[in-house]
């Protein structure tokens, strides 16, 4: 029997994550995994339900319009529903929640949340802002309610920075955790060390789509600090708020400042972290320059990359990209795969 998908958001990656049921449908087939998606809901392009499964070809199609008034009506079709009566009221085993994140107060996204677990339905997401702000009520809440809650593409997209911990690490004493949480600003740090001004980086950061018009979250270190704390809460199984985290961004760094790093054989990264010292627990995002033996100084462009100071198996680095919409849609997959296998 296949697994009913429904989709709060249909931007860039809940898109991604058609395409890609759309053309593994048999890889996932021979995985044992069959999905179908039953209903989409955005608040720009309207929603759609349909109990036997939308046809995902006609679905992007649509989606490319800016509308989903475009799907073709079919028998048992309907239009309009809102999100939440999606929720409770589709028949959907999981929900993908992909809509706008939060960082302030991760709303609407966790109420989305709160009702898909009292509905019995799992979620699966790559929103920051349920697990940053509230991860231990709604991972306790999932767990009362027997279902799952789904989270790897909420630190560094497809690339498996919490299921590699939780999982092939498990069994050690993770004492800290650090790394390149934002590609935008190593993007603007490797430019800068070609010779580039700040402004000038920003800029072409800016142009081919890495930073938004607005780059506050990115540059100041904001976007960081909301990984840092989700590395927290699930893999050092802490509490810590983002109101804890020590936060610095790279935007009053210089030229004079990269200048100075290479002399001294070091290299500038934004780097967030969190440490387990006795019962305290210190976290952090700041530009650091680091010797260009430290496996994260030599992490260039848009990539990112954590390591894991493991007791038992000592440094372990993680490099991947950390955004795109393939790379967060296979992120969902991974949860997708994983809720069908019923593993962790």
């Amino acid at each position: 029997m296949a697994h009913k998908l429904a989709m709060i958001g249909f931007g860039t990656v809940g898109q991604g994550l058609a395409q890609i049921l759309l053309d593994k449908k048999e890889g996932l087939r021979n995985l044992g995994v069959e999905t179908q998606l039953v209903a989409v809901s955005t608040l720009s392009k309207g929603s759609l339900y349909h109990p036997e499964g939308l046809d995902l070809a006609e679905l992007l199609a649509a989606a490319k319009t800016g509308s989903l008034a475009h799907y073709p009506n079919t028998p048992g079709l309907q239009r309009g529903w809102d999100n939440l009566k999606i929720i409770h009221q589709s028949n959907a085993d999981t929900v993908v929640e992909v809509s706008y994140t939060n960082l302030t107060t991760g709303q609407p996204a966790i109420d989305y949340c709160r009702a898909a677990f009292e509905s019995g339905k799992n979620i699966v997401t790559a929103n920051k802002g349920p697990v940053a702000l509230a991860y231990h009520e709604l991972a306790a809440l999932a767990q009362a309610k027997g279902v799952r809650f789904g989270i790897e593409g909420t630190v560094m997209s497809g690339t498996p920075a919490l299921r590699l911990p939780l999982v092939t690490l498990a069994g050690n004493d993770i004492r800290e955790v650090r790394g390149i949480f934002n590609g935008t600003t190593n993007f603007i740090l490797t430019k800068m060390e070609e010779g580039l001004s700040y402004t000038a980086a920003l800029k072409q950061a800016q142009e081919l789509g890495y930073a938004e018009a607005d780059p506050t979250a990115d540059v100041e270190g904001h976007d960081a600090a909301g990984k840092v704390v989700i590395l927290a809460n699930v893999v050092m199984n802490v509490s810590l708020a983002q109101s804890e985290v020590s936060c610095r961004g790279i935007s009053q760094l210089t030229g004079a400042d990269i200048q100075q790093a290479q002399a001294e054989g070091k290299r500038w990264k934004l780097i967030g972290r969190v440490k387990k010292e006795g019962a305290q627990v210190i976290a952090s995002v700041q530009p650091e320059a680091l010797p260009l033996s430290d496996p994260l100084a030599n992490v260039m462009g848009a990539t990112n990359a954590i390591t894991y100071e493991c007791d038992l198996s000592g440094p372990i680095t993680l490099v991947g990209a950390g955004a795109g919409s393939a790379q967060t849609g296979f992120a969902l997959l991974i949860d997708l795969i994983n809720i069908a296998r019923k593993n962790l």
